[in-house]
């Protein structure tokens, strides 16, 4: 099973242990709601925690495309987009993850795009109230730019 299967397969199953040994530790993740990557396996791991635990609802991968293009640092490699669709607080959602591999095969980038607005906005807040449920450091500012 490659790395894009496993990652499949862990988001799926809500399985973060898994996820973990399939992050670069220098790992950047784009957001709808930032500019700027968050950065590390800690960060990524917590965030996704919150994602799949709390905020996601009838999440389910509808497509995968995959090819080769530069990440945000000019690094030309493997590049996969995977295609899904899931409720955030009852509101529809259409995304992708855009999820770049290193040379050895670990995620070293993923950036999340999610359409439309009302769901970028339920997206945001259900993230917040599930960082202050969980007690988590605040990782997200939304950025204004």
């Amino acid at each position: 099973m490659d790395t894009i299967q496993r990652f499949r397969a862990a988001v799926a199953e809500g399985d973060l242990d898994a996820l973990r040994d399939l992050l670069a530790p220098g790992i950047r993740l784009f957001t709808p709601a930032k500019t700027a990557p968050l950065k590390g396996r800690a960060l990524f791991l917590g965030v996704f925690d919150v994602l799949i635990r709390r905020v996601f609802d009838d999440f389910h991968c509808v497509g995968e495309v995959h090819g080769t293009a530069e990440n945000s640092e000019g690094r030309k490699g493997s590049t996969h987009i995977l295609i899904f669709r899931a409720k955030i607080s009852g509101r529809l959602a259409h995304g992708i993850n855009l999820v770049h591999l290193d040379d050895n095969g670990l995620i070293e980038e993923l950036t999340v795009m999610v359409r439309p607005q009302v769901a970028v906005d339920a997206l945001w807040d259900a993230m917040l109230e599930g960082i202050r449920a969980e007690g988590r450091p605040r990782p997200l500012a939304r950025s204004t730019s």
